[in-house]
């Protein structure tokens, strides 16, 4: 979790370069977000920028790259700053791994909730979500830190969640507990390698309206009655 050290914004920064890694198209941004400036027109920055900087490179270099002084140059701020919000780096990988989280499961799945139909729900998820990982190395890289154990604890979480909720989906469908259960985990393997061949092998896949047309016969195969 993070370790605050006060309940206000980060008084110590001076300035730097915001950094956007969330996807577009109105979903959760997993960014910093700007800077507010104080009135000697100073930036701050918040526990959540740092934490995002952190996703931010994580996906381009996995757990390793969370470096406080690397990460501090691309915000254009100090070590002090830093401090100021965590009380190491254990902390603020805590603090990225949860945001990732929320983010990236539990805000995506908020969203797809408005959609009454469960059909319309599960489908547009899949394309969501495989649209996002193509556009994201962020997933990639946290499979490939699997073996650490704060990741394995998060990720864990994170394909339960996940596959439950496409299982509710499917027995919203009308498949019985254990084939909806079953349906979910398939759906969910699908994603996770079209995610890892999207970046191995990207012009493996299909794209413009083929893609939007080999996402639909996937979910048409997965709601397939024999």
């Amino acid at each position: 979790m993070v370790m605050a050290r006060r309940s206000t914004d980060d008084p110590q920064d001076t300035g730097g370069t915001s950094l956007d890694g969330g996807p577009s198209d109105g979903a959760p941004s997993d960014g910093p977000r700007r800077d507010r400036k104080t009135g000697g027109g100073r930036r701050r920055l918040t526990a959540d920028d740092w934490a995002a900087a952190a996703l931010a490179a994580i996906g381009e270099g996995g757990l390793a790259a969370v470096a406080v002084e690397p990460l501090a140059t691309r915000l254009g701020t100090t070590k002090g700053s830093f401090y100021w919000h965590f009380a190491n780096r254990d902390a603020l990988v805590d603090a990225a791994l949860e945001r990732w989280e929320q983010l990236h499961t539990e805000a995506v799945i908020t969203t797809v909730e408005a959609e009454p139909d469960p059909e319309r729900r599960l489908r547009g998820l899949f394309a969501y979500a495989s649209a996002a990982s193509a556009a994201d190395p962020l997933e990639v890289s946290l499979l490939a830190t699997a073996a650490e154990p704060r990741v394995t604890a998060v990720l864990r979480r994170v394909t339960d969640r996940r596959v439950g909720y496409v299982a509710e989906l499917f027995a919203a469908l009308g498949f019985p507990a254990a084939e909806a259960r079953r349906r979910g985990l398939l759906a969910y393997t699908a994603y996770l390698g079209h995610t890892q061949l999207g970046h191995a092998v990207p012009e493996s896949l299909p794209d413009g309206a083929d893609r939007d047309r080999y996402l639909d016969s996937v979910i048409d195969t997965l709601l397939c009655r024999e």
